[in-house]
Formats: structure tokens, sequence, C-alpha cells
């Protein structure tokens, strides 16, 4: 259920950054209206929405780069979010200096950041569990076979 929410999430950043990303700014800034976003922020949003879906759709078969930097970013996220946050406000906004955030950013960049590392053991399990699935299914059909064998005999 969690791995289909971040799908369609990830779908949706895809889709439609801009209310996302305003959303983001009225809960995370006391001055949203100030805020001069970059012109790749909509594609930076859209590149998170797809390693998202990447990840969670592909599983082991996605890229291990890919899963490791996301893992990466997430676990920087919840160890050190204020440089973080700093980092991606240049990456995003040209006037930086006149952003004032809530003081509820630093935990919400830590849920981000557990997000991302939520993102990446889903992503890591998919794997696994086909392999499972797969290797059950084989053995199953091995036994019938065996069954069938046996039976004509």
């Amino acid at each position: 259920m969690l791995r289909k929410l971040l799908v369609g999430f990830g779908l949706l950043e895809i889709a439609k950054p801009e209310p996302i990303i305003r959303t983001c700014e009225r809960i995370g800034l006391r001055n949203p209206e100030t805020a001069q976003r970059r012109p790749l922020a909509l594609s930076g949003a859209r590149l998170e929405g797809l390693v998202f879906v990447w990840l969670l759709v592909r599983g082991r078969k996605g890229s291990t780069l890919v899963s490791g930097l996301l893992g990466l970013a997430g676990l920087a996220l919840v160890m050190l979010p204020r440089p973080m946050i700093t980092l991606s406000q240049h990456l995003v906004y040209r006037n930086t200096d006149d952003l004032e955030a809530q003081p509820w950013v630093v935990p919400a960049a830590r849920l981000l950041g557990v997000l991302y590392l939520t993102v990446t053991l889903l992503s890591r399990s998919t794997g696994e569990e086909t392999a499972t699935a797969e290797s059950d299914g084989d053995s199953e059909r091995e036994e019938s076979a065996r069954r069938l064998r046996l039976s004509s005999s």
C-alpha cells in the first residue's frame, strides 16, 4: 500500500510539480510570496518524482547508483538537516537571503530524509520479493513436474 502511495505521489510530482512546490512553500516559509524560484526548480521536482517511480517500480533492476544517491541524500537530511536545507534553497531559489523558514522546517527535512530512505528500502525489497516469488514458482513447477512423472510411471 505504501509503495502504491509513493508511486502515485511520484507520478503526481512528474505531471504537476507546481502545486506541490507551492504547497511546500506555503507550509515551510513565513513569506512564500517573496520566493523567486530558479527555472530548474520544476525540473528538479520532476526528477525527484521520476526517481521515486523508477526505483519503486523497477526495484533491484533499477540503478544501484541512483538508489545509493537517494539513500545518501536521505541520510544527510536526517543527520544534517540545516546544511541540506541551505543547499536546497540555494539550488531552488534566487533570493535565499529573503526567505524566512518556519520553525518546523528542520523536522520536516528530517521526515523527507526518512521518506527518501523508505523509498530506497522499498525499492530493495521489491527485488527480493520478486526473486523469492520467482524461485517459489520454480520450485512449485518442479514439484508438479516430478509428481506428473511419478503418476505416469
